[in-house]
């Protein structure tokens, strides 16, 4: 069963997905900028040697990677696409999107395509003909997501030209000289509507996260120790440089107690680094196991992380053989939002 829980924690939006009782996704508004925030930025000076280029915007600094052709004094149009660091730029793209639950409108790339998770013919030659309706010869692309198999057309329909409107009045907003927010960032209430799948129940009330136990999750998910299927432990523990992870088999002495345990731990990580809003560099400091065993290891990780929409790039063994990766710092950490 699929519940979404809609509450506030001091006073900020926060939401929580359950499935069979289990907390699987957990949005806290948080203090800085929200990620999906456009802005008219004014470009402010270059970073020799990065190809970057820092930028004004009503928040503060924000940091754009790339940049070609961009002067000092120019604006232009940029979209957070994640939380900075304390003391660091806002990160942002100038590939600006405008994502709703059924469309997502491209400006600057063109054509229509559809989720590649709606395999059925019929429903896409449907969803074709909606998107050729509601776009006409518009030079902007449109994709539809995966929530829109099941959607009404007029639904479907209201949301592109909703989205389409909004994108056109933004882009053509472009030119002032003056940082401005032209678009807030969606907070959870609406993030748990748009990204989260249709739920069995919908529970939006105050003390809600009380009496569904999602505080009783976010108290274990504020430990460092996480007791892994099989008896093993890990301990997540963030530092100013990287998220270190600690892999222990726990009472098992048996040969293969080492893989087990890392087999727990990779199935169980992108949720835990979802759930606690951690990301960056993460450096996991493996059980021991045989090096026989590793491509085991890598596979099972890689197919968890495959149904985690956060991107992360699993970036392979280190010499003494700890395993990196690299994560999207996409939301704030939980420790962070509940201080």
């Amino acid at each position: 069963m699929t519940t979404i829980v809609l509450d506030h924690i001091k006073g900020r939006e926060a939401a929580a997905l359950l499935v069979s009782g289990r907390l699987e996704d957990l949005l806290i508004d948080g203090n800085t900028p929200r990620p999906g925030t456009i802005y008219r930025a004014i470009a402010d000076r270059p970073v020799k040697g990065q190809g970057g280029m820092f930028l004004r915007t009503p928040d503060g600094s924000a940091f754009l990677r790339q940049v070609k052709g961009l002067s000092p004094g120019q604006p232009l149009l940029v979209q957070i696409t994640g939380h900075a660091e304390p003391g660091k730029a806002i990160p942002v793209t100038a590939r600006v999107l405008f994502k709703s639950r059924y469309a997502i409108v491209t400006p600057e790339a063109p054509g229509l395509n559809i989720s590649r998770a709606i395999k059925d013919e019929e429903a896409r030659l449907r969803l074709h003909e909606i998107a050729q309706t509601e776009m006409g010869e518009s030079a902007m692309g449109l994709i539809l997501r995966s929530a829109c198999e099941t959607a009404e057309a007029e639904a479907i329909a209201e949301d592109i030209r909703a989205m389409h409107e909004l994108a056109q009045t933004v882009m053509a907003d472009a030119t002032t000289r003056e940082p401005e927010t032209l678009v807030e960032g969606d907070g959870p209430h609406t993030l748990a509507w748009r990204d989260w799948p249709a739920p069995e129940e919908r529970i939006e009330a105050a003390g809600s996260f009380a009496a569904q136990g999602v505080f009783d999750e976010i108290e274990t998910l504020c430990t460092p120790e996480l007791l892994l299927p099989g008896g093993g432990t890990a301990v997540i523990e963030p530092t100013r440089a990287l998220i270190a992870i600690d892999v222990n088999t726990g009472p098992d002495t048996s040969p293969a107690a080492g893989l087990k345990a890392n087999l727990a731990l990779a199935r169980a990580l992108p949720r835990q680094l979802r759930l606690r809003g951690l990301g960056g560099q993460i450096t996991l400091d493996l059980a021991p196991m045989a090096r026989k065993d590793r491509r085991i290891f890598e596979d099972a990780l890689r197919a968890a992380f495959r149904r985690d929409e956060i991107e992360t790039v699993l970036a392979g063994w280190t010499p003494l053989g700890h395993f990196e990766l690299q994560r999207k710092r996409a939301r704030q950490p939980l420790s962070e939002l509940i201080a």
